[in-house]
């Protein structure tokens, strides 16, 4: 299939080289040059695992292209796959500008030249679950039938039917359904895995505005494990949000957890291996490790949405009102062991909000790392995949807007870190990070990701574990 892919960040970079290495024909667009010329050039745009290897055989082969270009990318594609950000306001209101922006361009691009549409029944469907390995149904044939817009941005209920297909309609003079089809597919890719993601999912969820919509979605994922569900479009919606409270929630809770048992003396692991050997009542071991605060382009802005969503619909939910204060305490309590530990000189090891990754937005180590700067802590820090330079898009401006001298506080080494550093704040397990961590010495360490040796370096006098 012939696949357009409106946004070259985590979500459209892993999507359009994962697509393109099953066959398919890609082309991303973004508007940032430098994003489009890295492609282009087989380099992508973010760390990731795999994406690297992925994006430079699938553009070697043909498979993959980049343009800045909408009409020509949508008029020689079947599907525009939409995975432009959805940012939230400080009070957690969901901002539509880029997707609006979007479903105007391709609006336009339908209406100067796109292949007229067959008539398709309209209506939205009722809820079908489909088991895994059920073949897919067949797509229309590229260019006899229409095109189909499916947005993978993650969007509050309503979005979609309510404000972006009467944007399509306006300025394609199409109509959703017959016109061009229409399709949310919320994506859950983890970064650090998301290749691995993509490629085993936990589910796929197609919220269908029609049955032809539903089935060229389908088509694109045949042959991936995991169930799949074919709901309407607001429930679509729906999901990702009902994922990452619930993912939001487990990691606040196991901090919650940590806290206490800390506090009491007692190895919050070994709490949390017995609660997690309870299969049959309590849940899976994802995220239900008592850590550092959790952070990222998703988790914090889809928890905000959500509550600001339910105050505007007057309903109380006091649980998930409260998930990010606890884990802005969380936070709080790694910041306080930095100033009870008496040194001035500090060393952070990581700065991502995930390991293996350089995506930098919302990080609880780039927040640290602010309000260690702002009490006067002379900083440097280490982080094996963040480079400056590399930095593109909403990432680049997120840090240039917190840490705006972080080149000046980035080190080539971790062991150039342990040398300037007093203290020690592990957010990493790199090897490299490890290695120099042997030769730390009588400095205090503060350790936010339980380090393989925490149970032998806890008779350290310098030693600190953030929950454990």
């Amino acid at each position: 299939m012939r696949i357009s892919v409106f946004g070259l960040g985590y979500v459209g970079c892993v999507s359009a080289a994962c697509l393109a290495s099953a066959g398919h024909e890609v082309v991303g667009v973004d508007v940032n040059p430098l994003k489009v010329d890295l492609v282009t050039r087989g380099l992508a745009p973010v760390v990731e695992e795999r994406i690297g290897e992925l994006t430079a055989e699938a553009v070697r082969s043909g498979a993959l292209r980049a343009t800045a270009d909408v009409a020509e990318a949508v008029g020689s594609t079947d599907v525009s796959l939409v995975c432009v950000g959805t940012p939230s306001a400080p009070n957690g209101s969901l901002s539509t500008a880029y997707l609006e922006r979007v479903a105007e361009q391709i609006g336009r691009a339908l209406a100067a030249g796109t292949p007229a549409a067959t008539e398709t029944p309209t209506g939205t469907p009722a809820a079908v679950e489909t088991p895994a390995g059920t073949p897919a149904p067949e797509p229309p044939a590229a260019g006899a039938g229409r095109h189909t817009v499916v947005f993978r941005s993650t969007m509050l209920p309503g979005t979609c039917e309510d404000l972006l297909v009467p944007i399509l309609e306006r300025e394609s003079g199409l109509a959703a359904g017959t016109g061009f089809g229409v399709a949310v597919n919320p994506e859950f890719l983890r970064e650090g895995t998301s290749v691995r993601d993509f490629f085993d999912p936990p589910k796929t969820v197609i919220g269908e505005l029609d049955r032809a919509s539903g089935d060229v979605v389908a088509a694109l994922y045949e042959g991936l494990p995991g169930e799949v569900f074919r709901v309407p479009i607001t429930v679509a919606e729906m999901t990702k949000y009902t994922d990452n409270a619930f993912h939001g929630l487990k990691i606040s809770f196991a901090n919650e957890i940590g806290a206490i048992c800390q506090a009491l003396g007692l190895d919050s692991h070994q709490v949390m291996d017995v609660f997690l050997a309870d299969r049959k009542l309590n849940v899976s071991p994802a995220y239900l490790r008592p850590g550092f605060a959790f952070g990222g382009s998703c988790l914090p802005k889809d928890l905000r949405g959500l509550v600001y969503a339910a105050r505007r619909a007057d309903v109380s939910v006091p649980l998930l009102a409260h998930v990010l204060p606890s884990n802005d305490d969380h936070l709080r309590r790694a910041f306080e062991l930095v100033t009870a530990a008496g040194g001035r000189r500090v060393g952070l090891f990581g700065l991502s909000f995930k390991p293996g990754t350089d995506d930098l937005r919302e990080s609880p180590m780039v927040e640290l790392a602010e309000r260690l700067l702002g009490k006067g802590y002379d900083l440097r820090i280490y982080d094996a995949n963040v480079s400056l330079s590399r930095l593109v898009g909403a990432n680049r401006d997120y840090i240039a807007s917190r840490l705006p001298h972080l080149g000046d506080l980035l080190s080539g080494s971790a062991g150039e870190v342990l040398a300037h550093a007093d203290v020690c704040v592990v957010g990493c397990k790199d090897p490299d990070v490890l290695d120099a961590l042997a030769g730390a010495g009588d400095r205090v360490i503060i350790d936010l990701v339980r380090l393989p040796d925490a149970a032998a370096r806890r008779a350290h006098p310098g030693y600190v574990g953030l929950g454990w």
